[in-house]
């Protein structure tokens, strides 16, 4: 007994498209909602962060570098062992 399907040669036959057109207009306006709710949040976030403005945030100044920093040692490897040269 042949398997029966709604695929003839890999493309939808005539049943399958009978019986997804009732589904085509309520899925394409759920999936534009979907979309335009995605796109509307995205551009409400880029507006909110674009109207941070941090002029009135004091920024300290630099600090000036010190003398004896750890990455500034006089030894040239930490594995030197030679002491006084």
């Amino acid at each position: 007994m042949p398997q029966s399907s709604y695929y003839k040669n890999n493309l939808p036959g005539e049943s399958l498209q009978r019986a997804r057109q009732q589904y085509i207009v309520p899925n394409a306006l759920l999936g534009s909602s979907i979309f335009g709710f995605a796109i509307g949040v995205y551009i409400l976030t880029l507006k909110a962060v674009s109207q941070d403005e941090f002029e009135d945030v004091p920024v300290p100044d630099r600090p000036a570098p010190t003398a004896g920093a750890p990455h500034m040692s006089a030894n040239k490897s930490a594995g030197s062992t030679s002491v006084g040269t």
